[in-house]
């Protein structure tokens, strides 16, 4: 203790030495800020309000976003005709060709020399106005089937559920595409869960078993047969070809525009028959249009043919082989055909 002490005193009665010590502060310093200098900091700080924006509707909340939105129907008419083969394609209007010219111009450029696709499928874009009988309503989203005359390979597995009893269409189902064909025991086995019905995209039934069928509504739900659909009827090996060689699309509306369809479906491959893929083509049309609103004008609006994996795509004239624009009293006339047709199917059925 007594060296430390010494120590001690040197530094106090030495000032020499005291220059090179540190001192240690143990005690926080907490000067106050000078007079005003807080005030001034606070008028320095800007108040920004904060604006409650009240309900906005759900359609009107991205309204300008629909405005930078681009009309997806498109309109080409008031566009200038082409005079020379050369040409700046958005200054000018789409060139229309023939069915069989837009057939001819794919296979050209699918060739073995190009992309060596002779056997492509091709395609048919077709574009449709959505707007219902009222110009607030808009055509909901459908499936269907389309036959046609000359079928091809699809590339999908279909699997078909036939009922009938009558076991004299049993063999005529199975030569047509039914998976399973079969009576009342086929509806005990589905009550009792050993068939399932998640099995089979399709079910196709005669009028004859239809009282029995009735049990199973609940289950089968949008997969229960009714004449509208194609799927309840007399002539079981028809409605089972269409079923199982026959054209399936969908009919999907734009997210944001409502008022625009669009359907794109297979009707063939470019190594088939130009009339064969033409009458299927017509036959697909006809059913898309078969659908249309009951309201004037246009319902298909443009058709594109496409073969990938080539990038071209070429317009066509639908309405050579459907009507372009149908009267309110046309069309009313078609819609009673229609109905009075249903109500006879249900009449016989019951």
């Amino acid at each position: 203790m007594l060296p430390a002490i010494s120590s001690l005193r040197t530094v106090i009665t030495r000032p020499n030495y005291g220059a090179s010590v540190r001192l240690l502060h143990l005690s926080a310093v907490t000067d106050a800020a000078r007079k005003g200098t807080r005030e001034k900091a606070r008028k320095k700080k800007v108040k920004v309000e904060v604006q409650k924006v009240g309900f906005i509707p759900h359609n009107l909340r991205d309204k300008k976003i629909v405005v930078s939105r681009v009309n997806k129907h498109v309109d080409d008419s008031w566009k200038q005709i082409p005079t020379d083969n050369c040409y700046v394609g958005r200054y000018y209007r789409w060139k229309v060709y023939s069915i069989a010219e837009a057939i001819e111009s794919h296979r050209e450029t699918h060739h073995p020399t190009m992309y060596d696709v002779p056997d492509a499928n091709i395609y048919a874009h077709v574009e449709l106005n959505m707007q219902a009988e009222k110009s607030t309503r808009f055509v909901d989203n459908f499936n269907r089937m389309a036959m046609i005359p000359y079928k091809f390979d699809h590339g999908e597995q279909r699997q078909i559920l036939v009922f009938s009893k009558d076991n004299e269409h049993y063999p005529e189902a199975r030569a047509a595409g039914g998976t399973l064909v079969g009576g009342v025991e086929l509806i005990k086995d589905i009550q009792n869960g050993d068939l399932l019905l998640t099995d089979y995209q399709y079910v196709i039934a005669h009028t004859n078993i239809l009282p029995d069928l009735v049990v199973l509504r609940g289950l089968m739900r949008k997969k229960f047969p009714n004449p509208k659909s194609g799927t309840l009827g007399t002539n079981l090996k028809e409605m089972i070809e269409k079923f199982s060689n026959g054209v399936s699309y969908s009919a999907v509306k734009d997210e944001h525009q409502k008022d625009f369809g669009l359907i794109n479906a297979c009707f063939g491959t470019l190594d088939m028959d130009k009339k064969h893929l033409e009458e299927n083509l017509i036959a697909l049309l006809k059913d898309i249009d078969s659908v249309r609103p009951k309201r004037e004008g246009k319902f298909i609006t443009r058709v594109l043919l496409k073969s990938p994996p080539s990038k071209e795509q070429f317009k066509i004239d639908p309405f050579l082989h459907i009507a372009e624009e149908v009267s309110n009293k046309a069309s009313k006339k078609s819609a009673a055909k229609n109905e009075e047709q249903l109500e006879e199917q249900e009449a016989a059925v019951n």
